[in-house]
């Protein structure tokens, strides 16, 4: 099973903005030194809490400082864009780093309220954003030359540039049976949101391979979003976790203020409700603990849902922390001989 990265920019508290787009760049550089197998960055527009509305700018930015790990989004909101542009932006990387790009769409607004959607997506209405996904999906497709227009269709005259490009590689994101139904249905290998709705995590993966019809000859391919907070001790893996648990707190009220400090989370936990504390999933939506504790509950996702590919997402306030929970997973899963604390990549 291969083991990737999902990075939202995340904003630690006192830290600018700028300073988390770095720090995802680094993050990146890591990873491919810990031969993780992706490395793909999220879409969230007009909020305090992550810094990056353009992955596809990052991509170009973390492609030029890496050279073998593949590089995506995860993912383009298509309803925000005409797929023209999003095929055309992404026919332009694949050309630059042919075989490494990867294309992960996803159908959320990812803007900070209603009016932040709105503005991303003037001059389509919502009802076209919101109830028409699927032919935006499909005309994404033909114009990336994955699939072929109807007959007849006006936009089938249209010859996009770089001509003769190797496609990137398109994957469907979700976290509902619709979207396992809908990436079933268009033979596209399927991420689902464990850590988003980890309720449906089982039907939805059943769903997606019962639906699937390949176009291509190729077989379902699934890939898990799992969020995981690994330390060398509970307690302290716990202590990292405590800045999620209270960012999802505030998130549940519309405070979108950037990740707090464990220190503060520990304080501000005592005034206000955990969100995550009394979740009935039959595998928690953050995997917390030491290595053989993760080890062990990802051998259960495993060896249950036997999915392709895991991607982890892992929003820890201190960049240090970070790279070590991510280090001590290529070190569960042996994903390179070079992981070690000699690592270039600062302990």
């Amino acid at each position: 099973m291969k083991l990737s990265i999902l990075d939202q920019s995340v904003v630690p508290s006192g830290t600018p903005p700028d300073q988390a787009i770095r720090n995802t760049v680094e993050l990146a550089r890591a990873a491919e030194s810990f031969g993780f197998h992706r490395f793909w960055l999220a879409e969230h527009h007009a909020t305090g809490s992550f810094a990056s509305p353009a992955p596809e700018i990052l991509i170009s930015h973390i492609t030029a400082v890496t050279s073998t790990i593949r590089v995506g989004s995860g993912g383009v909101l298509l309803p925000n864009y005409r797929p023209m542009k999003v095929a055309e932006t992404f026919r332009v990387l694949s050309s630059l780093d042919p075989g490494r790009i990867d294309l992960g769409i996803g159908r959320g607004g990812g803007g900070s309220d209603a009016t932040a959607a709105q503005a991303l997506r003037a001059g389509a209405s919502n009802a076209e954003a919101d109830g028409e996904f699927a032919t935006l999906l499909s005309e994404l497709l033909a114009f990336l030359s994955l699939a072929r227009f109807p007959n007849g269709h006006p936009y089938s005259r249209i010859a996009l540039q770089p001509h003769g490009t190797l496609p990137p590689e398109v994957w469907l994101l979700g976290a509902s049976l619709d979207s396992a139904r809908l990436a079933g249905r268009f033979g596209l290998p399927y991420t689902f949101a464990h850590f988003g709705q980890p309720q449906l995590t089982r039907s939805a993966l059943a769903e997606y391979r019962s639906s699937f019809r390949s176009l291509d000859g190729r077989p379902p391919r699934v890939q898990i979003g799992v969020s995981v907070f690994c330390a060398p001790t509970e307690e302290e893996a716990r202590y990292i976790f405590s800045s999620q648990r209270l960012f999802r707190a505030r998130m549940r009220v519309g405070d979108l203020r950037p990740l707090p400090a464990p220190d503060d989370a520990v304080v501000g936990l005592r005034t206000l409700p955990d969100p995550l504390e009394f979740e009935d999933a039959e595998w928690p939506r953050c995997i917390v603990g030491t290595p053989a504790q993760v080890r062990e509950t990802i051998a259960s996702i495993q060896d249950e849902l036997n999915p392709d590919e895991l991607i982890v997402l892992s929003s820890i306030h201190d960049p240090v922390a970070k790279l070590n929970s991510y280090r001590s997973l290529a070190e569960i899963f042996e994903t390179t001989s070079n992981v070690s604390q000699s690592s270039s990549v600062p302990a």
